[in-house]
């Protein structure tokens, strides 16, 4: 599996922070109180989880219980700590970390999802407005091809107007895709092979499919899928007014 450079970074940093901080801390283990210590690590945790992922954060507060312990308790360098005040600082250091780390990955995944989001509304917006501002579904349809491509990141995309031919994998209204007659775990397996049909549907007729080329490795999240399925049917809507071609 491929990690962004983002989350690559941020786990060399999980790995990598924690020993340079304590290690930096060393000098000062007899002059600050170990709760101090154990503040000053949180906050590496803290800057690693907001710049990375989950398990980086996780590994991040794991790694920082484990140095407090080697280099800022008793005994010195070895895993083993004989004050029961240190013990409950080490405890305490890798619970608020583990805490704080998955509350600053969820906050940047929140923050992705909004953004994701208002591009999304942006989009069926824009489309709606097309519809009802053009006679020429064709405009239409043009537009929805050059989003979806967009929002699920495809290789390509063309449509197909009049009847269907074959039976190729298709995106379903809720966002599944599906192989002959079974449900296919896009999010497991990733897209079939091949193209694959999304159908502009108006007012219960088929105005023609959308055929789809997936970039390989890349699986939109069922959010984006959902989108792609509002555009499909706005452009469905535009070429009701020239018609049915044919009932789907």
């Amino acid at each position: 599996m491929s990690y962004p450079l983002r989350d690559r970074i941020a786990l060399a940093a999980a790995l990598a922070g924690p020993f340079l901080a304590a290690l930096v801390l060393v000098p000062f283990r007899t002059s600050l109180s170990n709760t101090n210590l154990a503040l000053i690590l949180v906050v590496v945790v803290v800057a690693v989880s907001a710049n990375g992922n989950r398990f980086a954060g996780a590994l991040t507060a794991l790694s920082s219980a484990a140095w407090f312990d080697f280099f800022l308790t008793q005994p010195y360098q070895q895993f083993t700590i004989d004050d029961s005040k240190d013990i409950e600082t080490a405890v305490l250091l890798l619970a608020v970390g583990l805490a704080v780390s998955q509350l600053a990955a969820r906050a940047r995944r929140l923050q992705v999802i909004t953004v994701t989001d208002a591009g999304h509304l942006a989009r069926i917006h824009d489309t709606a407005q097309l519809v009802q501002a053009t006679a020429s579904p064709d405009a239409v349809v043009d537009q929805v091809r050059r989003q979806l491509v967009d929002v699920l990141q495809l290789r390509g995309c063309r449509f197909e107007y009049g009847s269907l031919l074959g039976r190729p994998p298709r995106l379903e209204q809720d966002g599944a895709v599906v192989v002959g007659r079974s449900r296919w775990d896009i999010d497991r397996y990733g897209w079939p092979e091949g193209e694959i049909e999304l159908r502009a549907v108006g007012i219960g007729h088929y105005g023609g499919r959308f055929m789809l080329r997936p970039t390989p490795g890349v699986v939109p999240p069922l959010r984006a899928r959902l989108v792609a399925v509002t555009l499909a049917d706005h452009a469905g809507a535009a070429l009701d007014t020239a018609g049915p071609v044919l009932d789907g």
